[in-house]
């Protein structure tokens, strides 16, 4: 392996003269979304407790026979006390230091607890608290809030625990500390966070593309809902937890897409039945702003046996005897109940005019597209077909990861490696084929880098440290800028919906365009490429 460096500078000097262009190609780039938790570094909401972990699911925090409410809150402590892991592991710069604005009803206790000294009360009131919080000499925040005293008739709730200072009431893009920075329009978090919600700053992140994947946010993954009364509440104590349970208000997803005034790509929870499918579109087709399209796709890669939505589908198909074979059933069943969907959508918009009907298929798969494309005339229902071509070091290849420089020279080995950037491109022109075939567009629900170890454990295990160096050096962006330079070549222009607004890397992988929300640009070279785009 040691020839590795030599052929890498080679080909990075060569890749770098070829892109050295300053003007490129401008496919329309999207985002998705996150998950919300209390680890997420794009941190989305004006009041991040709305991302902390449910008090019932920390376990080292909330003891005894505490009672919950049906939103969470912690109706009677039995003696015990309820804690939730507000912020966690988030990296210096991700929020604002300073003084936190805690309102709460009820009469009760709260405490702030960090390992690093993160968090302090400056002043304590009945109904309000003011913490100050600033990352420690870990340069991580972490805090956590623990509800020490209850009065069970008049029970501690309604926690919320708000970003310092406002906006000035012309500009949500941007956060400001007093009402001295706005000419009289001073709106402060402490008055109108209801009516706000979004972090200034991450509005300011999500502003730039063009479509906004709710998928992660509306937290659909492995979650079984059915019916529309078990949806995401504005009322939750969190909006946070594990799969199954996080999941944003459909209220939130619309005006998330109403103030970035960009479209909204929304996916359907896999079990949800015709009444919940209809109440999902009315709302989206009375509250969305109507200058914008509503993408709708029914849930999301039914062929990825990793999640819950994949084995429904098989079993769904079956039941309805749609195939012999269960892969097959999946497929088509997944077509069939993604045109029913369609056209629930089609009645509350009375009409496609406003709608993108969006038919996924698995990139890599060429014998899959059809099946779904073509049962039952599936084609004539849809928009768009939605891949995600991903280029990384296929986990056969992972054995010739000993730098990071390797990991780009895997990336251009079309020999070893069956994901190198060469080997994406052919995926996507025999799916550019199929929707020629089927008169429908070709875009992109994901995509960009997809480099994991699927055994490792650890961020410094190898060879992860160097799959996460790879994704912090000046090459990716280079390697971003030639890969969606190729898509826009092979597509003729068509959305590519990045994944995925700034998150940590962990050992599963790297996939945030930026590892925190205010991470600076020159530190972020994926973000970087795709500015050029914007």
């Amino acid at each position: 392996m040691k020839h590795y460096n030599f052929i890498t500078t080679a080909l990075l000097t060569i890749l770098s003269i070829s892109l050295s262009t300053s003007s490129y190609a401008k496919p329309p780039i999207g985002m998705n979304t996150n998950e919300i938790q209390h680890v997420d570094s794009s941190v989305p909401f004006i009041n991040v407790f709305k991302m902390a972990m449910p008090f019932k699911d920390a376990k080292k925090l909330t003891n005894g026979n505490v009672v919950f409410d049906k939103d969470g809150w912690p109706r009677d402590l039995k003696g015990g006390q309820a804690g939730s892991y507000m912020l966690h592991w988030l990296p210096a710069g991700t929020l604002p230091e300073g003084n936190y604005t805690v309102l709460y009803d009820g009469e009760g206790q709260i405490a702030y607890e960090s390992k690093s000294g993160d968090v302090r009360i400056v002043h304590s009131a009945p109904g309000k608290d003011i913490i100050n919080i600033r990352s420690g000499s870990d340069k991580f925040i972490q805090v956590a809030l623990i509800i020490k005293r209850s009065n069970p008739r008049k029970y501690l709730r309604n926690i919320r625990v708000l970003l310092p200072g406002g906006i000035c009431a012309n500009n949500p893009f941007k956060r400001v500390n007093a009402a001295n920075q706005c000419n009289g329009n001073y709106l402060s978090f402490e008055k109108h966070h209801e009516r706000l919600v979004f972090n200034p700053d991450y509005l300011n992140f999500m502003k730039d593309f063009k479509v906004i994947r709710m998928m992660n946010l509306s937290g659909i993954t492995r979650n079984p809902i059915r019916r529309w009364e078990q949806m995401p509440h504005m009322s939750k104590a969190t909006w946070a937890g594990y799969e199954g349970v996080r999941g944003a208000p459909l209220e939130v997803m619309v005006k998330l897409a109403n103030i970035l005034n960009r479209d909204a790509w929304f996916n359907i929870p896999h079990a949800a039945d015709d009444n919940l499918i209809r109440q999902y579109a009315n709302y989206i087709a009375r509250h969305l702003r109507p200058n914008l399209k509503a993408y709708i796709e029914y849930t999301n890669e039914t062929w990825n046996t990793v999640f819950m939505q994949t084995h429904y589908t098989k079993q769904m198909g079956h039941k309805l005897g749609l195939d012999k074979d269960p892969n097959q059933a999946g497929y088509k069943y997944y077509s069939q109940r993604a045109v029913e969907i369609f056209k629930i959508f089609e009645q509350a918009f009375r009409g496609r005019q406003h709608l993108v009907r969006v038919m996924g298929v698995w990139s890599a798969n060429r014998y899959m597209t059809p099946v779904v494309m073509e049962h039952k005339n599936a084609y004539k229902h849809v928009d768009a077909m939605a891949i995600a071509p991903y280029f990384f070091v296929h986990a056969k290849a992972l054995s010739g990861v000993n730098s990071v420089p390797s990991v780009f020279a895997l990336m251009k080995d079309d020999k070893k490696n069956p994901y190198s950037m060469n080997n994406v491109y052919k995926m996507i022109e025999q799916q550019m084929k199929f929707a020629k075939k089927y008169n429908v567009n070709l875009i992109a629900y994901e995509g960009g880098q997809h480099l994991t170890d699927p055994k490792a454990r650890s961020t410094k295990s190898n060879p992860n440290q160097f799959l996460i160096g790879a994704n912090r050096v000046h090459t990716m962006e280079k390697f971003y800028i030639e890969f969606l330079q190729n898509w826009d070549r092979i597509t003729n222009g068509s959305l590519f919906v990045a994944f995925s607004a700034p998150r940590t890397c962990q050992f599963y992988g790297c996939w945030g365009v930026k590892e925190y929300l205010n991470q600076p640009n020159a530190k972020a070279p994926k973000y970087r490429a795709l500015q050029k785009f914007f």
